[in-house]
Formats: C-alpha cells, sequence, structure tokens
C-alpha cells in the first residue's frame, strides 16, 4: 500500500522561501510519476508540479514556473518541492500524490491514485 507524507509546510512572508517534501513508501516507485497539487479554501485542487520517478523529466505550472522547483531522491523515496519568491496566492494546502507512468505533462488530479495528507502553506503580505 503506497504511503506518501508531506512535511515542510508553514508560515512565511512574501519573497521568502520553503521547501516541501514528500517521503513515498510502500513499493518501487521507477514507472510513476509524482506530482505536487494544492488546494485553497473555496477552490478546486489545482496542478503545481510533476517529475518522473523513472528519468527526472519534469513539468510546472505557468503560475509557479521560475519560482518552484520539484527534485526527486531515488535512494530516499522523497520529493521535494523547493518554493521560492513565494506570494500571498501561493497560499494553500499543498499535497502530492503519485500515478503509474512516465508522461509527466498528463496532470489531472483524477489520474492520481494516491494522495498524502496535505500540509499548509501560508504566505503573508
Amino acid at each position: 500500500q503506497v504511503q506518501l507524507v508531506e512535511s515542510g509546510g508553514g508560515l512565511v512572508q512574501a519573497g521568502g522561501s520553503l521547501r516541501l517534501s514528500c517521503a513515498a513508501s510502500g513499493r518501487t516507485f521507477s514507472g510513476y510519476v509524482m506530482g505536487w497539487f494544492r488546494q485553497a479554501p473555496g477552490n478546486e485542487r489545482e496542478f503545481v508540479s510533476a517529475i518522473s520517478w523513472t528519468d527526472g523529466s519534469t513539468v510546472y505550472a505557468n503560475s509557479v514556473k521560475g519560482r518552484f522547483t520539484i527534485s526527486r531522491d531515488n535512494a530516499k523515496n522523497t520529493v521535494y518541492l523547493q518554493m521560492n519568491s513565494l506570494k500571498p496566492e501561493d497560499t494553500a494546502v499543498y499535497y502530492c500524490a503519485v500515478r503509474r507512468g512516465t508522461i509527466v505533462l498528463r496532470t489531472a488530479p483524477s489520474l492520481f491514485g494516491s494522495w498524502g495528507q496535505g500540509t499548509q502553506v501560508t504566505v503573508s503580505s
């Protein structure tokens, strides 16, 4: 059974940085894609970034491109989301999720079968 545990959220001022971690367990993740999503109150869950566990290819939402960086540590089965130049509109609960596949461009939340519990990120102005 796949388990995903996020950590690293918190309160930060606009312009600051945070690094989120997602520790994955329960299987070998070669051939899988890990994604980060976020959901603000009253909004739908939206895609942030994804990475192929197999070849490290990445994709980003336009709203975070150039500010956020996704990476993975295969030895630790952990995916990271480095978030720089944070804005108040980045405030949300951030979730990691995993799906079978190698094509990172398929980013719809419905494709991801396992989810973490989420970590709150709050950016003050």
